[in-house]
Order: structure tokens, then sequence, then C-alpha cells
């Protein structure tokens, strides 16, 4: 059953032909314009760079927007952006060609190079980088990336942030993306090094390799060609992105790049020139714990086609970022954007411009009329395993989908069983038995020919019905409610609709089981207040995705 956010749809359509010829550069051009003015990027809002490569041969450049709204400065294509989590797959590289010298092993504890570290001895090398170390992710201490993130620290001063609080899980039990991982990494790296961790990725990876515009935005350090960052208020507006001493993201995310030094990176990692064959394969190879999250050392392996596909993304105070490499055709993707504000999906734009360069392009599905019948006959409740259900049910004569915790998600009808969902590159086919009911759906996910088979398990429950509330029962849940990671702003508008909205997220309209319990049935989201009933509330609790977050009323 497939899962859709509110701001980004992460898998692909399999429809359309498979051409199979690669595309020259003026086909490649035309494709992402095209793409590119789909996204309706206003030349005086925040832009965005774009490139796209096969090899050594450049097959698109472009750029779209502003790099400077205030000063109505162009984005260009070569211009300097964070990269965010991008970085780490630097940091990872460094630490493996210092083990490709000897000065270290994957096995060895973080206690040989960082004595005293609490746990030390247990915590390994490679569970700092494949996320298997259970400890405190220091972006997740509540309240953190608010104040606290705008401090210089230093490495120490940093890891003091995290170091003593208590462990998430055992190290080597399981997986959890973890900045303060890679905060010790690069900790490592220095020890190792004797040099600040960044210095090391400048001495045993760029400069040997000719790259020259990636760099670590230090403070006191000027950047010529740097875009400005840009974020969202609760308005919608876009205003400057919140403030960030990048001395805190590290080896997990400090670097500030442009696309023709990613696509150069691209080239030297996975062309064999920084690592040996032996740490490469380690580093895309996802082990333990890490293997169904697909993730190895600063690398995601996933699948676009039925062809491999590494990758990365990142999202820091005022940029998003995604690099993608197809090893098979060596093609190369990159897309920097200097808003973190939703409304771009970089995986999205990335993918579809990956699958046109090697040949197979994604189409734009085409909806047909379906008899009412053949949506009705889908109804039904959905299994993929024991942890993952759904629902597929007519509403409105249109087929939706929901798994369990997640949003409802509309479905374009194809033809013959197949449907996808509008604005997104995913698609499922229903399964009939030979009594001509359907038996289970398959979900294809990034274009793969295989899919993921969903049971039909029973019949839908009763749909939930919502409560039409008073004016003065509104009037009690409107209010401001905060919380370290997260505040949302309950209003009622000008046409009496209760709405609610998150910073940086669109307002959705909340729909009552009682006076004191709210849904969002797109998202998946429940909101219990708190507090005496006819009195204004106290508190909301949210439910998402078997989740809770306790807020205070402001």
């Amino acid at each position: 059953m497939p899962v859709l956010p509110v701001v980004a749809l992460l898998s692909l359509l399999m429809g359309g032909a498979r051409a199979g010829t690669p595309a020259s550069p003026a086909a490649m051009t035309a494709y992402a314009n095209q793409l590119l003015d789909a996204q309706k990027i206003a030349a005086d809002g925040p832009g965005v760079t774009v490139l796209v490569a096969r090899s050594d041969q450049l097959l698109y450049k472009g750029a779209r927007g502003a790099a400077s709204i205030e000063l109505g400065v162009p984005m260009q294509p070569d211009q300097l952006l964070r990269i965010g989590s991008v970085a780490k797959q630097f940091a990872a590289a460094a630490l493996l060609k210092q083990i490709d010298d000897g000065k270290a092993r994957l096995d060895d504890p973080v206690a040989k190079f960082l004595p005293g570290y609490p746990n030390g001895a247990r915590i390994t090398l490679l569970q700092l980088l494949n996320h298997t170390s259970g400890v405190k992710s220091y972006t997740s201490i509540p309240g953190y990336m608010g104040n606290p993130v705008r401090r210089d620290l230093s490495t120490a001063e940093l890891i003091q942030e995290f170091k003593d609080l208590p462990v998430d899980f055992a190290p080597g039990e399981k997986w959890a993306y973890n900045n303060s991982g890679y905060v010790l990494l690069g900790a490592v790296v220095e020890a190792i090094s004797g040099q600040r961790w960044h210095e090391s990725v400048d001495s045993l990876l760029l400069k040997p390799a000719g790259i020259t515009s990636v760099h670590c935005q230090a403070g006191d350090k000027l950047f010529k060609g740097m875009a400005q960052g840009y974020t969202q208020n609760p308005q919608g507006q876009v205003v400057p992105a919140g403030l960030l001493s990048m001395t805190q993201p590290h080896a997990a995310g400090a670097l500030i790049a442009n696309t023709e030094g990613l696509w150069r990176w691209n080239r030297a990692l996975h062309g064999g020139k920084l690592i040996g064959k032996a740490s490469y394969e380690r580093m895309i190879t996802p082990e333990g714990p890490a293997k169904p999250h697909h993730y190895g050392f600063g690398l995601a392996a996933g699948r676009l086609r039925d062809e491999a596909m590494l990758s990365h993304g990142g999202g820091i105070h005022g940029f998003v970022s995604t690099l993608n490499y197809l090893p098979t055709s060596q093609t190369t993707v990159v897309i920097l954007h200097n808003s973190d504000a939703p409304g771009f999906n970089l995986d999205l734009v990335a993918r579809k411009l990956a699958a046109f360069a090697i040949g197979e392009p994604f189409v734009e599905p085409q909806p047909v009329a379906v008899p009412a019948e053949q949506l009705q006959s889908a109804e039904g409740l959905y299994a993929r395993d024991d942890k993952l259900t759904g629902t597929l049910r007519v509403k409105d004569g249109v087929l939706q989908s929901q798994r369990s915790g997640g949003g409802i998600s509309p479905l374009m009808p194809l033809g013959k069983d197949r449907f996808a969902v509008p604005d997104s590159l995913s698609e499922l086919q229903l399964e009939r038995g030979a009594d001509g009911k359907v038996a289970a759906l398959r979900f294809f996910n990034n274009g793969d020919s295989a899919g993921e088979r969903w049971v039909r398990t029973g019949e839908l429950p009763a749909e939930r019905v919502f409560l039409t509330l008073s004016a003065s029962q509104k009037q009690a849940l409107a209010g401001e409610y905060v919380a370290p990671q997260l505040s949302i702003k309950v209003f009622i508008d000008d046409k009496g609709r209760l709405l609610g909205q998150a910073p940086g997220q669109p307002s959705f309209e909340l729909l009552a089981s009682t006076p004191r319990q709210v849904h969002v049935p797109q998202v998946g989201t429940q909101l219990d207040f708190g507090g005496e009933e006819g009195q204004p509330a106290t508190s909301a609790t949210l439910t998402q995705g078997g989740q809770t977050l306790a807020m205070l009323r402001k």
C-alpha cells in the first residue's frame, strides 16, 4: 500500500514504454527544461541548480530562480549551495581512505581514537558509518534545533552536547539515522590525521581528484558565488532561513558545493580513484541492521528502472539537495535548491531526469474512464505482512488508498485494473482470482518489474463519522500548541472551518470525531486536546504513524 507524504512522493511510476536509447545532450536539455518549466519556479523566488551527466559527458546543466531574492541576483548553474547530509559520503570516504592506509580498521572501537567516550569500547567505526551505533542524535534533542544550534562549537564541545545522553539502543542492535554518529566519525578522522575533519577530506580526497568547488563553509570565510538560503513562514511567505552555526553540522553536513563539483566527486569516488575496491564495496553494500534500510556508508543503495542507484539527499537550514549515481550507465544527477520549504520534490524530479537520461523515461499517466463497479470491487482491507496494512475505498467516485497510520491517496485509473497516483510516479495493479474478485494488489516502486504484493484480507471497516462542531467548540480548540520538536497553529478561517498548520506546511481542515478529538485523514494525523470540555484546551497530543507528541498551548 503506497505511502504518500504531504510534501514528497518518493515512489516511481511503472508506466510507459522503455525506449532503451540513452538521451543525447540536445534531448536531455529539452526534457530538463520542460520538466523545470512544469515546476513553475519563480524568477524572483528561491532557485535551483541542476546537472545531468553520463560518464564524462555533460548532458545538461542549468538553473532557475534567484540566488538572492533581496538583491535580485538570478541563480547561475555554478552557484555554491549547502548540501547538508550529502556531505556524509565525503566524511565516510575520508575514514575509509585512512583505513586503506592502515591507520584504522572497521571493527576498531571508538575508544581507540576517542578515549573516555561513554561505551566507546563497544561502538565500532563500522557502526558510526552505517548508523547502527545507537548514540543519541543531537539534532533530535528537544529544543536543540532552535537557539542551541546557533552557537559556534569545537568538535569536543559538540560531542559534549550528546555524549552523556541515554542511548537509543545497544551498539549494532538496530538502525537509526544518526547525525551524532557522523560527528564522532569526523572526530575519529581528526584524531587519526591531526587535522580538522574537512581538512582531511580536502587533502585525502578533493585535491587528489582535482575538485575545487566543494568546501567546508566556515563562518569566517567568504565564498564567491554562495547562494542565500530561504524557508517559509506559517503564512506561506518566503523568508530568510533560520540561523545555524556551520560548526555544528560538522562531518554530518557542513559542506557546500556546486553541481559540477558533485559530478566530479561521483566520477572520482565511483570510478575507483579515491578508495580501495574492498572499501568501496563495503561502502555501497548495506549490511546487518542497516540492510533492510538500504544504507551503506553515507550512501543509500536503491534501484531505478531495475538499475542500481546510489544516492543521498540533504536538508539543512535554507537548503535541500540530492545526488544520484547509476553505476551501470555511469549517470549522475544533481539537484541543489536554496529553500527548505515544501513544494519542490527533488527526489521526484531527479528520478525523472535519470530515467530519461538512460533511455527509459517515465510517461505522464493518462486517466481513463472505468465503470463504478470496477472501482467498488477493489474496496477492502489489504496487508503486505503482519505489520503493514491498508485499505482501498471509493469516495466521491474516486478509489482512494490509505495505509494504516498514513495519509489518503487518490488513485487515477489507467485501465485494466491499473492505477496511478496523480502528480506522482507511483502505480498499483489489482490482481483478480478465477472468480473475478480482487484477491491482491501489486505496488510498483521505482519502476521495478516485480512489484510489492499486498493480499486482500477482508471487507472495509465502517467509515468514520465526523461531527459538526459549534462555533464555541471550535473556538475552544483554536490556539498555538508547542513542543520542542514542533508547533501547530489551530485556527478558524473565514469560511468557519477549523484548520491546523505546522510551520512550513500547508493548512488542513480538522475533522472532529468528538469535541476534543480531530483528524486530518489526508495525512493520517489525529489531535487529542486536553483540558475541561467547554473551556479553552490546554494541550494537544498529536498521533501519526504510531508516534505521539505532546504539545502545550502557548
